[in-house]
């Protein structure tokens, strides 16, 4: 990395190491005109904003220029896709949410069907938001779709998942592109992502509620279950994608229960949103799926709590493993029975198997940002990636060569 470049003094800003010219010439040893010229395409780019700041104690009182990455300035779409459901949202940079919706779409019918039907609802989103606060389709930087299976980091395909069949390997980057492009007007090689559910929200709750723990671990327990790690404000997605998939461990509870990977005894097959809807069915309390479950709980149904529990004490039993092994400060609990039940069975057991070491400074939580965690989390992916000091003298330098012959100089 070119440490006096334009996208090295804005990867300083956006992380807060630097936020006037003074503090990058400090940070960085560079000069004042050289600071000065750096940050003169990021200006023009309108990726950074100059506001009043605090004096600096170097100038004995006078007021310094604040320098921050100005989120507002393009826009990204981001949808979630959940096993009979999807949500899709319009945000900025930073992950405000400027408008979502929610509706049913079944991951069953097809990644073509489903990307089409967020085609559908991108638009309608779009349309109902156009000219609001200079809201357009030209602004649209990036988009992200957030999947409940493992994603390959480099093809931004799904690997294997489980609970999706017929969506491995199949190119939803590029298909996704084409639709937003074809239905909004978006650029043609508009950057799309798709990542891993678990993942994004990990990514959005670690830095929206703990920005300073360096080692995050969510576990997401819905249809299915599947954990996120965020460690030195990054995630670790393993080899191919797989970290996490604690949905498949195998465990001694019920060692012949049937799990939609194929394999029998998972973690998933015994203690998922869909594992207790098949139970509480067949117990009398006729429930479809792990967002039933989520509503039975949320009535206070007996049954259900009971189940939550258990379910909670065979999770807190496998994590106790896995906390081990990642030693995290902060451990979420999100998804539809991430509630009190389900989290004091996971205590119970986690407490108890766990070494006293291993625990000491964990921080059991459950989720702060509730549905639109995986929303707000492929936004910040996007930002980090768009605006990687590499990603960002690549752009900046495209759009000056635009410049020199006179064309389209845009970088949103």
């Amino acid at each position: 990395m070119n440490q006096a470049s334009s996208g090295h003094l804005l990867g300083l800003i956006r992380r807060g190491r630097a936020t006037t010219r003074g503090e990058l010439q400090r940070v960085t040893g560079l000069a004042r005109s050289t600071v000065g010229s750096r940050l003169e395409p990021l200006l023009r780019a309108g990726w950074i904003r100059e506001t009043p700041g605090p004096a600096e104690s170097s100038t004995g009182g006078r007021p310094a220029v604040r320098l921050e990455f100005d989120a507002s300035h393009a826009l990204v779409l981001a949808a979630v896709l959940e096993t009979r459901n999807a949500r899709v949202a319009l945000l900025d940079l930073a992950g405000r949410v400027i408008d979502e919706q929610a509706g049913p779409l079944s991951i069953a019918d097809g990644p073509d069907r489903a990307l089409d039907l967020l085609g559908e609802r991108f638009t309608r989103l779009l349309e109902r938001n156009l000219h609001r606060d200079g809201v357009t389709a030209s602004r649209i930087c990036a988009a992200g779709l957030s999947v409940p299976g493992p994603v390959d980091a480099l093809t931004r395909r799904l690997v294997e998942p489980p609970i999706m069949p017929g969506w491995g390997g199949h190119p939803l980057p590029e298909r996704l592109r084409a639709v937003l492009a074809g239905r909004l007007g978006t650029d043609p090689g508009l950057p799309v992502l798709v990542e891993n559910d678990a993942n994004l929200m990990a990514l959005a709750e670690q830095r929206h509620g703990h920005p300073d723990c360096a080692a995050f671990l969510l576990v997401k327990v819905s249809t299915g279950i599947g954990a996120g790690m965020v460690v030195d404000g990054g995630l670790y997605r393993g080899i191919d994608g797989g970290a996490g998939d604690i949905g498949h461990i195998r465990t001694a509870e019920a060692s012949d229960a049937p799990c939609m990977c194929g394999s029998r005894g998972c973690l998933a097959a015994v203690a998922s949103g869909r594992a207790l809807a098949a139970r509480l069915t067949a117990e009398g309390v006729p429930t479809a799926s792990g967002s039933g479950v989520r509503e039975l709980l949320a009535a206070g149904h007996p049954d259900a709590v009971r189940l939550a529990r258990e379910a909670g004490r065979v999770v807190g039993d496998v994590l106790a493993t896995v906390v081990t092994v990642v030693n995290p400060g902060v451990l979420m609990l999100a998804g539809d029975l991430a509630g009190p039940p389900f989290l004091t069975g996971v205590r119970e057991l986690l407490y108890r198997r766990a070494m006293p070491r291993t625990t000491a400074h964990l921080e059991v939580v459950t989720s702060r940002l509730g549905d639109r965690a995986g929303l707000i989390g492929a936004a910040v992916l996007l930002a980090d990636e768009l605006y990687a000091p590499g990603r960002a003298d690549e752009r900046l330098a495209v759009a000056a060569r635009a410049r020199a012959v006179g064309g389209a100089a845009s970088v949103a």
